[in-house]
């Protein structure tokens, strides 16, 4: 995507979801009101302000002491009402960018969540560091985009207020300073757009060299181990070269910018002074209007020339709208389906089954199985083998619905029905009863007590106390080892007895002797169990056999009791 083309019209639509939310877009809304109500009474105590100030220094050139003293002490009224609305301003401002920005994460959670958009995304390599866009761009948005529509706001009231006070005082000085804040808005934009593109490229730069950071800390022991660290010092200096250049043209821009835009700021205050003072000096008007003037058209500029005083920021926002834009259409898309990608997935109660399913790997289109037609029936224990571990890793996980590159239809039972247990167990961060709980719609809950025997029935109920009880959230993966890890995996099965298991190279993980508890576990919860493995010697577990050929040819045969094979 271009960082320079921004879409604003799914984010229109996004700010108006978020105002018909049943709850946050209630309370959004009343914040919302409480912002403009203070912005208005803040924008008539500036003006007030404004003429306070003229009368106060107008008895200080009178030497008026009564008028003085009483606009002094009026003057210190409106500073401090003007103080109570401000930081209760930023107060409510804060709240509403909280809410609104729980509201976002929490919809672009579940897209990214729903339908395993983020494995898409993975899959696709379109989105780098789609973690960050969620957790940072979507934060610097909602803050970004209410600062600036209330900047847009407060600088529409502040034009209509201050444009009849600074009119009143001198056309021509209002005039100018139309005249002065487009001028400036074009050089700003002109000389700041490439920081548009580069501060887009600077959020991806950031966060590849933290990736490789994060890789360091979640992998030390293994680092250790492999003595690696000079590749990877190498690559860190590589992607701290990447962003640190890429900021050194932020930087020259910035500069240039910066030039242009302080020059442009300095003059601000002299201006008015410069076309007032000559009325004074000839008593065509006060002293205090000179003042009054300076004000006036200090906020009169402020307001025409945001884009002047706000470039930097406003660069950096429209990156994050770029970047945050780009996500959301990659998680609305579905995977990308071509005539080389046609495998389709059937929903089946009481089988597996695949009906002339080809498949091939995802990059170089090498053929790891073709034509296969094969069904599992219920209680139909299930061998896949075969030498090359790439075609058992594509049919398991096409099985999964996570591999499109191939042909053919799948039927299997609804994903609720059905568990994959990969080479390498996943168990996030949690107690031991809830890493055994199922999901949303699968079974009832499970006891303390189930979980206790099915540990012991697998020769692992030492894990409970190891893992400090039921109710102590851990670390898995730095408390036990990966055959302890995979242990609760295989007893979280049992307890959920889906129908079918498909089991990825238990023997990576597991010893021959749990391997053997763990089978007939399986059978006697009804749970059909289709094992992916590379050889497996003892063919007695299992009903049938799928041999998978190197060059994608495959045969199967039925095994009989005594171990015997029948074509």
């Amino acid at each position: 995507m271009n960082p320079k083309r921004i879409a604003w019209r799914p984010w229109v639509q996004h700010i108006r979801a978020f105002a018909a939310a049943p709850r946050a877009g209630f309370e959004a809304k009343a914040l919302l009101a409480l912002l403009i109500l203070f912005l208005l009474v803040m924008s008539l105590l500036n003006v007030v302000n404004s003429y306070v100030g003229r009368n106060f220094f107008t008895a200080i050139e009178q030497r008026q002491n009564g008028d003085f003293l009483r606009y002094a002490a009026l003057w210190m009224g409106v500073f401090a009402a003007s103080t109570f609305f401000a930081v209760m301003h930023k107060f409510f401002e804060d709240r509403l960018a909280l809410l609104w920005r729980k509201w976002t994460t929490s919809e672009a959670l579940g897209r990214y969540l729903r339908g395993r958009s983020y494995l898409n995304l993975v899959t696709r390599g379109e989105i780098e560091n789609p973690d960050q866009r969620i957790a940072e761009d979507i934060r610097s948005f909602t803050t970004g985009t209410l600062s600036f529509a209330l900047m847009l706001f407060n600088g529409t009231i502040t034009i209509i207020a201050f444009s009849a006070v600074l009119w009143s005082i001198s056309p021509l000085l209002f005039c100018v300073g139309v005249v002065y804040a487009a001028t400036g808005t074009y050089i700003t934009v002109r000389l700041g757009l490439p920081l548009v593109g580069l501060n887009f490229r600077q959020l991806d730069k950031e966060a590849n060299f933290r990736a490789v950071l994060v890789h360091v800390r979640e992998n030390a022991a293994p680092l250790a181990l492999a003595q690696r660290e000079d590749y990877l010092a190498s690559r860190l200096r590589s992607r701290l070269s990447e962003l640190t250049d890429n900021y050194r043209q932020i930087v020259s821009v910035q500069r240039t910018v910066g030039f242009f835009t302080t020059g442009y700021n300095w003059m601000i205050q002299i201006i008015p002074a410069l076309m007032v003072a000559p009325l004074f000096i000839n008593g065509e008007v006060r002293f205090g209007v000179i003042t009054q003037a300076a004000v006036a058209f200090g906020h009169l500029l402020g307001a025409f020339s945001l884009i002047v005083t706000q470039f930097q920021s406003l660069s950096s926002f429209a990156a994050v709208v770029t970047r945050l834009d780009s996500l959301f259409n990659a998680l609305d898309e579905n995977p990308a389906v071509t005539p080389t990608t046609t495998l389709s997935t059937v929903v089946m109660d009481d089988r597996v089954s695949y009906q002339k399913v080809s498949l091939r790997s995802v990059r170089r289109q090498r053929i790891l199985t073709e034509n296969l037609n094969l069904t599992i029936v219920r209680g139909q224990h299930t061998l896949v083998r075969g030498p090359d571990n790439a075609a058992r890793f594509a049919l398991l996980r096409a099985t999964a619905g996570v591999w499109n590159s191939g042909t053919g239809r799948i039927g299997r039972p609804v994903l609720d029905q059905i568990m994959f247990l990969a080479e390498r167990p996943y168990l996030p961060p949690s107690t031991l009863h809830d890493i055994m709980l199922p999901g949303a719609s699968v079974g009832p809950a499970v006891t303390e007590r189930e979980i206790s025997d099915t540990l012991q029935a697998l020769g692992a109920d030492n894990l409970i106390i190891r893992a400090g009880g039921f109710e102590h959230e851990q670390q898995w993966e730095s408390l036990f080892t990966l055959n302890d890890q995979q242990l609760l995996v295989c007893a979280r099965l049992v307890l959920l007895a889906p129908r079918f298991a498909f089991l990825e190279h238990p023997a990576a993980t597991l010893e021959p002797p749990q391997i053997a508890r763990l089978l007939p576990l399986l059978k006697v919860r009804d749970i059909t169990y289709v094992v992916f493995d590379k050889e497996v010697a003892d063919l007695h577990a299992y009903e049938q056999v799928l041999d998978l050929e190197p060059d994608g040819g495959w045969s199967s045969f039925t095994v009989t009791p005594a171990c015997g094979a029948t074509e």
